[in-house]
């Protein structure tokens, strides 16, 4: 029993933010059910290579699809059709949270906004995931990742210094959103738990993206000087940066005069420690480039382990600038859990991501790997009371589909 058990959540979003954000409270225990599009589904199931495949070679989900859906259950509907927003509004009557990512606006017309869905559950907690909002001169615009990147910043802070405008390697925008629409999603149940009041949660990937620039925004405010690309150097920090070494890149993130004295011991350079153009952080700031070429004349001395094992025996933080392949390979890795393997109705078994959240008392449950889809539409529909033969009409109608394989 997951420590969200009994939370009903009913899920009309797609791509990434909102089905994020109800994966992690799927993962906590919650009953998600996720409403999709007859036929298409979920824009990412078809957003490969790489694709699951079948014993049988049978094309399955993209990968895409299955980062983000885990311990879901799938009802296809017609939303666009009159039985099937009626049938999303009765499972909105047993449902605690709705999460969509609609244009504003956009689900009014089926009366599946918040408004609509409030006049049937005054208690539920509806949270909108957008672009820009539901409100200001960018409310109608669509919202991608990329372009909410550029838009908020972040981009013109990523990449090499004096090099183009660079993304996250990740869509990062969408997944940050999805935390924090998650974080407001858990707030608002405390709220309606404590009072009996639902709310409408308004999630931007703009606010949330411009909202998590974090030091570097308070630069900017501070000071008023706009922040450049460093590419893997800090701001405030030196040194804090990958550097060189006789075989491979390493990460070293020295955050304190203590840890520089270090530093430079295991260097065989415990003068900087006292050198008055190194010994204080804003100094060493100050002659970034100087100190930064003395330490890559150092590293590339010796190979990668070496100066791993000498930082590490000092406790002076630092990695290997690992790929995934070898960030899966790390002990680390394994020794917490972080990947799992789960059965899959097409595959056999499919790899996931584990939460990286850990719990003494109530772990996350990781029952159901991603649906296939329509996979639970029958059953989610003879739980909210809808027969048999009217499921049947549905189907025959193109209003419902239902995947009998899964």
């Amino acid at each position: 029993m997951g420590p969200l058990s009994g939370l009903k959540v009913l899920d009309l979003s797609r791509v990434l933010a909102g089905p994020w954000a109800t994966q992690i409270l799927a993962d906590l225990g919650a009953e998600v059910v996720k409403v999709e599009r007859p036929g298409a589904g979920d824009d990412t199931r078809s957003w490969g290579p790489p694709f699951i495949k079948g014993a049988d070679g049978t094309q399955g989900d993209a990968a895409y699809y299955l980062a983000a859906n885990r311990n879901k259950k799938s009802l296809a509907i017609d939303i666009a059709d009159p039985r099937g927003a009626a049938l999303v509004r009765r499972l909105a009557e047993s449902a605690d949270v709705v999460v969509e990512n609609f244009k504003a606006g956009g689900l009014a017309r089926y009366g599946l906004d918040y408004a609509g869905l409030a006049a049937v559950k005054p208690d539920i907690v509806y949270c909108s995931i957008t672009g820009f909002g539901q409100d200001g001169p960018n409310a109608e615009r669509p919202g991608y990742d990329f372009v909410i990147q550029a838009m908020a910043g972040l981009m013109s802070l990523t990449g090499a210094a004096g090099g183009q405008p660079t993304k996250a390697g990740v869509a990062i925008a969408d997944i940050t959103t999805g935390l924090y629409a998650t974080i407001a999603i858990l707030a608002a149940i405390r709220h309606r738990d404590t009072t009996g009041e639902g709310q409408h949660i308004d999630m931007a990937l703009f606010d949330t993206t411009l909202g998590w620039m974090a030091n570097q925004a308070m630069n900017y405010l501070v000071s008023g000087k706009v922040p450049r690309p460093m590419g893997n150097a800090h701001p405030n920090i030196v040194p804090y940066q990958d550097f060189p070494t006789a075989t491979r890149r390493i990460a070293v993130a020295v955050g304190n005069n203590g840890q520089f004295r270090a530093f430079a011991k295991a260097l065989g350079r415990p003068e900087w420690g006292t050198d008055e153009r190194y010994a204080s952080s804003s100094a060493r700031v100050a002659n970034r480039d100087a100190l930064v070429g003395e330490i890559e004349a150092e590293l590339l001395r010796e190979p990668a382990e070496h100066w791993l094992a000498a930082f590490d025996a000092v406790g002076v933080p630092a990695g290997p600038v690992n790929d995934l392949a070898q960030a899966f390979a790390e002990e680390q890795t394994k020794a917490r859990g972080l990947v799992i393997e789960q059965p899959h109705p097409l595959a056999g078994t499919v790899r996931t991501m584990a939460q990286p959240m850990r719990f003494s008392k109530t772990p996350p449950d990781y029952a159901n790997a991603p649906p296939q889809l329509g996979a639970d539409s029958t059953d989610v529909l003879r739980a909210a009371g809808v027969s048999d033969a009217e499921i049947e009409v549905l189907i025959g109608a193109g209003v419902v589909e239902t995947n009998a394989r899964a």
